[in-house]
């Protein structure tokens, strides 16, 4: 007997992995004024403290889920959490790693 489902495509097994992890479905609603997905960006270093990222790098907004209300205490007003995929591997501030895709918060989008 075969499976003929096929592979499963990796932004599915990406999907599946964090809806599973957080308990909940990944928005699919895309904001209005949210950066489209497909969009290039670079991933910037913030300037008051030696992260989130090790370096600055390229990556594109990624269509797994939709960008969310970034709910943390020091998030900006209206800030937006984005899944990013990385053009290459990366490494946090703290050399965990390597990432190939994260949620990054629209602060340190450039688009």
């Amino acid at each position: 007997m075969t499976d003929s489902a096929g592979p499963v495509p990796a932004e599915v097994d990406d999907r599946q992995a964090i809806e599973h992890i957080s308990g909940r479905a990944l928005s699919q609603a895309w904001p209005t004024d949210a950066l489209a997905p497909g969009s290039r960006v670079m991933v910037v270093r913030d300037q008051d403290w030696d992260g989130p990222w090790q370096v600055e790098f390229a990556g594109t907004i990624d269509a797994m889920g939709a960008p969310e209300p970034n709910e943390h205490d020091q998030s900006l007003s209206g800030e937006l959490l984005y899944w990013v995929t990385f053009d290459a591997p990366q490494y946090d501030c703290d050399g965990a790693g390597p990432y190939r895709k994260a949620q990054i918060w629209g602060r340190f989008l450039r688009g």
